[in-house]
C-alpha cells in the first residue's frame, strides 16, 4: 500500500502534528549530519523525505528528492528552482556511487518490493556513504493508528530493520528512536512535544517512540541476490582482440626474388 502525495502533502504542511513531527524528525536528523559538514555532498531523500532535506539545501553541492511513482510527486522546494523527480522506486535517475548522504522516510515501509528498494540504495551511494532510515516502530502507538502517515505499509522493531539492511550489505552505525507524543491533534501534546522527546531520549526504556531510526553506511561489496548470475569475462574478452586472428584470406606471402623462374641456360 503506498501513500498517496497529497495526503503526505496535507499532513507535513498542513496539519499541526504533522509539522511538529517534521520539525522532530528534521532535527534527530541534523544532530547526526550537520548541515555545515554537508559543503560539497550530493544529498537525496526517498519516499517522502523532502522535509528532511531543507536544511542542506544552502549547503550540499546537489539535493534531490526522489519521490515513488505510485506515491506521487510534487515540485519541491515551493517557490525555489524545482529539486524533485519522480522515479520507479527500484531504479533511480541516479548514477552509480554518486550520492554522499540519503535519507528515506515513508519509503521501504509501503514498498512492494524492499529487497530491490535496498539493492538500489546500495547501488547508488558511494563508498563510505551513509543513509537514515525512519520507519514506524512495530512497538509504538503510531504505527496502530490509520490517521497518519505511520500507520500504513510494513513497521519494524530496531532488529527486524538491521537485519534487512544487513542483508542488503550495509553496517549499522548508529540507531535512536523519536516521536515520543501519542498521534492526537490535542494542543497539550504539541505544546509539550520537546519536552517528551527529551524525556523520551532519557528513559526510552519506559516510553516508547512512534518512530524508529537506524543510521546506516555503505563498505565493501554487495551480497549477490538470490538466482542473479555472475558474468566473469574471459582474458580474451579483457583484451578486446588484441592479438587475435582475423577470419577471411590469408594473407599473400611475398617470394623471394627470383624465386619459381627457370635457370638460365
Amino acid at each position: 500500500m503506498h501513500h498517496d502525495i497529497d495526503d503526505l502533502r496535507r499532513f507535513y504542511y498542513q496539519r499541526a502534528l504533522g509539522r511538529v513531527v517534521q520539525r522532530i524528525l528534521r532535527d534527530r536528523l541534523t544532530q547526526r549530519w550537520s548541515p555545515a559538514g554537508s559543503t560539497g555532498m550530493a544529498v537525496a531523500g526517498f519516499g517522502f523525505a523532502a522535509p528532511m532535506l531543507r536544511p542542506y539545501l544552502t549547503e550540499a553541492r546537489r539535493v534531490t528528492a526522489l519521490m515513488p511513482g505510485p506515491q506521487g510527486v510534487m515540485a519541491w522546494p515551493a517557490g525555489m528552482p524545482n529539486h524533485s523527480v519522480l522515479c520507479d522506486e527500484t531504479a533511480w535517475p541516479v548514477d552509480t556511487g554518486s550520492i554522499d548522504r540519503l535519507v528515506m522516510l515513508h519509503g521501504l515501509e509501503t514498498s512492494d518490493h524492499p529487497a530491490a528498494l535496498l539493492r538500489e540504495t546500495w547501488r547508488v551511494l558511494g563508498p563510505g556513504g551513509r543513509m537514515m532510515l525512519m520507519v514506524p516502530n512495530r512497538a509504538g502507538l503510531w504505527a496502530a493508528s490509520d490517521r497518519t502517515p505511520f500507520g500504513f505499509g510494513r513497521s519494524y522493531t530496531a532488529g527486524q530493520i538491521e537485519a534487512q539492511t544487513r542483508a542488503a550489505g550495509f553496517t549499522t552505525e548508529w540507531h535512536g528512536s523519536a516521536v515520543y507524543i501519542p498521534p492526537s491533534d490535542r494542543r497539550f501534546w504539541l505544546r509539550s512535544a520537546q519536552m517528551w522527546e527529551r524525556t523520551g531520549l532519557r528513559i526510552s526504556r519506559v516510553l516508547i517512540a512512534g518512530v524508529t531510526l537506524v543510521e546506516l553506511s555503505k563498505h565493501g561489496r554487495a551480497p549477490a541476490a538470490p538466482g542473479l548470475k555472475v558474468h566473469v569475462p574471459s582474458p580474451l574478452d579483457i583484451l578486446d582482440g588484441v592479438g587475435l586472428p582475423r577470419p577471411g584470406r590469408a594473407p599473400a606471402t611475398r617470394r623471394p626474388s627470383g624465386a619459381g623462374r627457370s635457370p638460365a641456360r
